[in-house]
């Protein structure tokens, strides 16, 4: 037996859980199952356009790992596909976290979020002001984030 898996950072929930072919009834389709650690490698890799490093450091694994994560899941969705079976979004080893960081103004209180990763704002783009801060908690979020 391996060791466990780590907890993977997953920055999207889908909105969907179920995908299947259409004009097929329920009860005679196969399922796929596609991790939903799997669906967020998708996201970055083939959506997004992110090199298998950027990816991973994202997700908090090695670009080695997320190869692999992503390699699984092109395998799912292409068996699906070429098979004509539903997919079903469910488990994987994951955890979800926030992308996004909330700033606000000392002076005017007025606040706003930016993405993680743009760096820290030099003032308020309300009133100017230099006086801006982190506002909320960030226990959720990854490390690269804070």
């Amino acid at each position: 037996m391996g060791r466990p898996h780590k907890k993977r950072n997953v920055a999207y929930n889908p909105n969907v859980s179920y995908f299947k072919p259409r004009g097929i009834p329920m009860k005679e389709l196969s399922e796929s199952v596609l991790t939903v650690d799997e669906c967020e490698a998708i996201r970055l890799a083939d959506y997004e356009g992110f090199s298998h490093e950027a990816a991973g450091e994202l997700m908090g694994v090695s670009r080695a790992t997320f190869g692999r994560i992503i390699e699984q899941a092109r395998k799912v969705v292409a068996d699906a596909l070429i098979n004509g079976r539903a997919i079903r979004i469910e488990g994987g080893s994951y955890r979800f976290v926030d992308t996004e960081r909330r700033f606000g103004c000392k002076v005017c209180n007025h606040q706003w979020v930016l993405p993680c990763g743009t760096g820290r704002p030099e003032n308020c783009p309300e009133c100017g002001d230099m006086q801006v801060g982190r506002v909320g908690p960030s226990e959720s979020k990854p490390s690269e984030c804070r």
